[in-house]
């Protein structure tokens, strides 16, 4: 994976990081099932009507629509309003990147090599020393649920890397049609149309400003520049390189919340949270290549 592509993947990680608070100050605005509509709606009915089709198999189009579109935000956002901390979902969502790279090693046949799987494992186990650390902040549900958007992720990941879109700009606008109409269906039935009005009608005002930049925050950046970025790099690297860079995020989403909203950061988060980008390093490290015989360099004649 070349430098310039794991730099990018790190601006992804600290846009995706501070998603999190920003989804958190959202979501004290707008119900949850509602807002993944809302969210994708605003870029995607915009991106129908102005930028062509991406020239990918229409079953990649849905899959990556509704494996990141639908499952993941559905769930994550669920298990956010029913009481996980930001700075957790950021920890529990990251477990995408294993789930990706195992999707993919059984459907794309991608090999996962020893230094990648030492890498992966690392990473687990600064994600997995963070999640025993703060279990007690968060009841099982709201768990399961962020794994079960973990899982949709991953499938969206897969779904991006098969498609190869030559824009995967372009992909990312029109995954983003797939879950407004679904969604908003979804959210009448469940949420009801009174608490989805109240919503709306108090958007514009003093109180509601900070859930609104949220918002603004989750579409431009966290949609547009974040997916956009990581769909470009699933479209050029194996799927099992790009996923551990997500691993990255919860050491922002931790830290922003913390300062957001004084979420606890303390040395245990801090040492795990190093062994995550250790493997993260260590998992997306180019592999050596092994010396070859020297070859005589001729001059054009």
């Amino acid at each position: 994976m070349p430098l310039r592509d794991r730099l990018l993947a790190c601006v992804v990680a600290v846009c995706w990081g501070l998603n999190f608070p920003a989804t958190a100050l959202a979501l004290e605005q707008f119900p949850p099932l509602f807002m993944v509509a809302l969210r994708f709606a605003l870029v995607g009915l915009p991106a129908v009507l102005l930028i062509p089709r991406p020239p990918v198999p229409l079953r990649w189009l849905i899959g990556v629509g509704t494996g990141i579109g639908i499952l993941q935000f559905a769930f994550l956002y669920a298990g956010m309003a029913a009481g996980m901390p930001s700075g957790l979902a950021s920890l529990v969502l990251q477990a995408s990147a294993p789930f990706t790279v195992l999707i993919a090693g059984f459907w794309l046949h991608e090999r996962l090599s020893a230094r990648q799987l030492a890498g992966v494992g690392l990473a687990v186990l600064g994600l997995a020393a963070i999640a025993v650390h703060r279990a007690q902040t968060a009841a099982w549900l709201p768990v399961v649920l962020t794994l079960c958007g973990a899982l949709g992720w991953a499938i969206g990941n897969v779904c991006s890397r098969r498609a190869q879109p030559p824009n995967a700009f372009h992909l990312t606008l029109w995954t983003a049609a797939i879950p407004p109409v679904p969604m908003l269906v979804l959210a009448l039935v469940v949420e009801g149309p009174d608490r989805i009005g109240r919503s709306l009608s108090t958007a514009f005002t003093t109180a509601a400003l900070p859930s609104v930049l949220g918002l603004l925050y989750v579409v431009v950046v966290a949609t547009l520049l974040g997916y956009g970025i990581w769909n470009t790099l699933l479209s050029r690297n194996p799927s099992n390189v790009v996923a551990p860079f997500s691993m990255l995020v919860p050491v922002v989403g931790v830290l922003a919340s913390w300062l957001a909203f004084g979420e606890t950061l303390d040395p245990v988060e801090l040492v795990a949270g190093g062994f995550v980008v250790s493997g993260v390093l260590v998992a997306s490290r180019p592999a050596r290549r092994t010396s070859a015989p020297a070859v005589p360099v001729t001059q054009p004649a």
